[in-house]
């Protein structure tokens, strides 16, 4: 069980608000990241099969990537108000709809990497030690939970 101190989920609540002032932007970021470290991953995606690179202003990837973005930030509130993440029917389908896609461990530090990187380049100097362990507790915490449906 991993708490986060109230410091911590502020630090992710404003670089959370910082990667939503720019979705565009950060969610092109994040997915060039993606396929820079696992070019495989490509074929996981539905908006990325049969394209050479990452595509600009496109609805599907945007969504995507905000969604886990926001799985991560709500993971770290529930972290410092319950010490844990709630496992709900949403978190459960995750997993079962990762399964179907073909995602399998080894695919969740190369996420986790991506996350980290693209959070570092939207906060600049803002970026911190604390600000990395808090994402990166928050994203494990997250990722134990959809994990389990995978494994």
């Amino acid at each position: 069980m991993a708490i986060l101190t109230d410091v911590q989920v502020a630090l992710v609540k404003s670089s959370f608000e910082e990667f939503n002032s720019n979705i565009p932007k950060h969610t092109h970021h994040f997915f060039t990241l993606v396929l820079e470290i696992a070019p495989a991953a490509k074929d996981l995606f539905s908006f990325l099969k049969g394209t050479s690179e990452v595509p600009h202003n496109n609805p599907d990837l945007q969504a995507h990537a905000g969604k886990v973005f926001k799985l991560i930030y709500e993971a770290a509130i529930q972290l410092q108000e319950n010490g844990a993440v709630a496992t709900d029917a949403t978190l459960k389908n995750l997993g079962s709809v990762h399964i179907s896609k073909g995602v399998i461990d080894s695919h969740f530090p190369v996420v986790k990497e991506a996350i980290l990187k693209t959070i570092k380049e939207v906060v600049g100097d803002k970026w911190s030690e604390e600000l990395n362990i808090a994402w990166t507790i928050a994203y494990d915490e997250l990722a134990i939970i959809i994990k389990k449906e995978v494994a």
